[in-house]
């Protein structure tokens, strides 16, 4: 076995063991435990496992592929769903906290009195979080196919018994305290290889300060000037410029991942096992920080990545890299076929360039960037190692989260709270677990057959949560007279829209080959693409909901006293769940 291989399966492997130990120890044995691990949970070690559920696959694995390709454009993942999380901290989280229950859609049936608005954000939650975890596996398949060298469906295959060891036995708890394990692994992965990256590039230790660094070979050229350089002799669009399709584009794009960050029912969660409503705010303070931690870096990252990348294919202007001499990195990655080159010209050199005719890197998956970077760079092994484990890692704490969201909504809200009222908790625990793992199934079979690279898979999920989640929350909370039947119709509207919109053009998503409204293309509607639609739903959600408040009449009395009580600081209905 070779150096790479041992450290990679001693990293990955114990990193394993520790969440399965972890598992075990803190497993489940109620359904408060299961649901919110027992409200037991501290602010810090609330807002770690909040940073390890937010970095998924998307932030850890693909949020700097993005950057690396977009460049500037690529910001709005930074500012949409870090902005998004300032939002679910000051708008919503004190007032979910204090109403004191374990779902969105039980906090939904509460506020607005209807089984139909608690079944619709049911259907609601699981279709965005299904959107989601598509990423988080197939950031787990590519993880494991490289590094582990097993096809791709192989390591799906691990992957998915990982996460349903520990997501099913232990809950909130077990996956609480996995998460905590699981932060500590992917921020030392992310940021270590960052480090010595910035160093050999321009000399400055602080990936986030060697971003505006001048390069260390002397030249005095900035590091971003340079990559400018290189990207459009070849080409390419400037990194430093919008790639987003406008501004208009790229303002959507912002809000709808903000928004609908703060409309994610599993990291909503979150907030409700901790013990009060202060403990909730100082939660997602200590996680704003450990956030800030990875992102911070991550532009440095994608743009190290990049410049890397060209460097390597042509290491001297106008001389390409031959491709029987390319580097042992090269190879690896053409094995998983995320990587791919096609000879076009004959001269068996490996030709990088915008245009598809002459390019043959027919593939560069935006994906592998982050996980072949040290490799690129010549890192050590057992940097390349630790990047292994903190992508698996970083995949497999939101897709235990993501899961259980799913799980308690069929579970709590769908059986217990509307089908078989009578469930006791014995067998709600257990169907909990049956659920849990037929999610885990079906979220494999939607990682064997991914739609994009995870992102965009992820961008999508945060759409669906804005235009459906986000607004009826908002309006539970801030408009005391919304009535049920109005925030119904809302829900529809917004979540229905934005599916239309996305699924309307040719080959976008699931459904290839059809279009419910003749092929219009992607962006027709002020060029905002599918993924940023987002905010389009929820502006008609609210619109919609409104609207239909003046026919049906605003909410009774005493729902708008439980909203005013929950509104309220001191006292109220729900401030016993604070003790």
């Amino acid at each position: 076995m070779d150096e790479l291989k041992l450290y990679t399966y001693i990293a990955v492997f114990g990193s394993f063991a520790v969440y399965f130990g972890i598992a075990w120890w803190a497993r489940a044995g109620s359904t408060s435990e299961f649901y919110v691990a027992g409200g037991g949970i501290t602010p810090l070690q609330n807002g770690m496992a909040i940073g390890a559920d937010w970095m998924s696959a998307a932030s850890f694995i693909s949020m700097a592929g993005m950057i690396s390709f977009l460049g500037y454009g690529g910001s709005v993942f930074l500012m949409g769903w870090t902005g998004g999380y300032v939002l679910l901290a000051m708008l919503l989280a004190p007032y979910l906290r204090k109403h004191g229950k374990f779902t969105v859609p039980e906090f939904i049936y509460d506020r607005y009195y209807s089984k139909t608005a608690r079944i619709v954000a049911v259907a609601c939650l699981i279709i965005a979080s299904l959107t989601y975890i598509i990423g988080q596996m197939k950031g787990v398949g590519v993880a494991f196919s490289r590094f582990l060298e097993v096809e791709y469906d192989n390591g799906l295959y691990i992957g998915m018994f990982v996460v349903w060891v520990y997501a099913v036995l232990g809950g909130m708890k077990g996956i609480t305290y996995t998460q905590i394990a699981q932060y500590v692994v992917l921020i030392f992965a992310y940021t270590i290889p960052a480090v010595f990256i910035s160093l050999q590039l321009t000399g400055n230790p602080i990936p986030q300060l060697g971003l505006g660094s001048t390069l260390a070979d002397g030249s005095g050229i900035y590091l971003l000037d340079k990559l400018d350089m290189v990207v459009t002799d070849l080409g390419f669009k400037e990194y430093t410029t919008d790639n987003m399709g406008g501004s208009v584009n790229m303002f959507a794009y912002t809000l709808s991942l903000m928004i609908g960050t703060a409309g994610l029912p599993h990291v909503i969660m979150r907030f409700f096992t901790v013990p009060s409503v202060k403990a909730a705010r100082q939660s997602a303070g200590y996680a704003l920080v450990f956030i800030a931690l990875l992102y911070t870096v991550a532009p440095a990252v994608g743009a190290m990545a990049r410049l890397n990348l060209m460097n390597t294919i042509e290491p001297v202007a106008g001389q390409n890299l031959v491709y029987a001499e390319r580097p042992q990195w090269f190879k690896d990655w053409e094995k998983t076929g995320l990587l791919k080159y096609e000879e076009k010209n004959g001269d068996g050199k490996i030709q990088y360039t915008a245009d598809e005719a002459t390019n043959e890197m027919i593939k560069v998956d935006r994906d592998i960037m982050v996980l072949a970077n040290p490799a690129i760079a010549n890192l050590p092994n057992w940097v390349i190692a630790l990047v292994a484990a903190g992508g698996l890692a970083a995949a497999l704490s939101t897709a235990a989260g993501l899961l259980l969201a799913i799980s308690s909504s069929i579970s709590h809200d769908l059986m217990k709270g509307i089908l078989t009222p009578n469930l006791s908790e014995k067998n709600e625990l257990l169907a909990s677990r049956i659920v849990m793992t037929v999610a885990v199934m079906v979220a494999g079979w939607l990682g064997l057959n991914p739609p994009g690279f995870a992102a965009g898979t992820v961008a999508l999920a945060f759409g669906l949560a804005a235009s459906s989640i986000f607004p009826a929350l908002m309006m539970g909370i801030f408009a005391k007279k919304m009535s049920g039947t109005a925030a119904v119709w809302g829900m529809c509207s917004g979540i229905g829209i934005t599916m239309l919109y996305v699924f309307q053009h040719k080959g976008f998503m699931f459904i290839p080959g059809t279009s419910f409204l003749g092929d219009m293309g992607p962006n027709w509607f002020f060029g905002i693409s599918p993924n940023a639609f987002g905010v389009v739903g929820a502006v008609v959600n609210f619109a919609v909901a409104f609207a239909a408040l003046k026919v049906t009449g605003p909410a009774p009395a005493h729902i708008q006293q439980m909203v005013e009580n929950f509104r309220t600081p001191h006292g109220g209905i729900a401030e016993a769940h604070d003790h």
